[in-house]
């Protein structure tokens, strides 16, 4: 069976940065591939593309630029936020303030962002909110390990269910 539209796909794969020279970003082993529908917004559409028509127990590999993938970093995207925005309940919440931890934010619009903090100052706190992996290439090399259909409820659902 062949990965396309509406098909339920499995995949392991090792995510570097740039030409598969770089840095291991991520590994995702047969134990716990990577599951989704395919072909319904769930992946970057560039990494369905390479994606797109491979048979079970075949192999990838490609690189997405950038711009492919999540985009060129943005300096606007790392603002400085007053230390009172984490006050709950009257008292700053200092144990979740500190330098690397990702903290689930909303913006005036009520869309939902997570930033990272950069750095702890005496009455703020600079958080990034870029993707982490915004401003790289990225190398993926793996193997389509499972296709097939996916049931009525996953397609209604948007989501792969466990079957157990």
């Amino acid at each position: 069976m062949k990965v396309e539209q509406k098909k339920v796909v499995s995949i392991t794969y090792e995510l570097r940065q740039n030409n598969g020279e770089g840095e291991v970003l991520e590994t995702v082993t047969s134990e716990n591939p990577l599951t989704v529908i395919f072909g319904i917004g769930n992946l970057l559409p560039a990494f369905e593309e390479n994606l797109g028509g491979l048979d079970v127990g075949e192999n990838f590999n490609f690189t997405l630029t950038s711009e492919q993938a999540y985009g060129e970093y943005n300096d606007n995207a790392v603002i400085t936020v007053p230390k009172e925005t984490f006050v709950v309940d009257g008292k700053l919440q200092e144990e979740m303030l500190y330098e690397g931890n990702s903290i689930p934010m909303m913006d005036e619009q009520g869309n939902k962002l997570t930033g990272v903090i950069t750095s702890v100052q005496d009455n703020q706190v600079v958080m990034d909110f870029n993707h982490p992996l915004a401003g790289m290439n990225l190398y993926f090399k793996g193997e389509v390990v499972e296709v097939r259909d996916a049931t009525p409820g996953e397609l209604e659902h948007g989501h792969v269910h466990d079957h157990e």
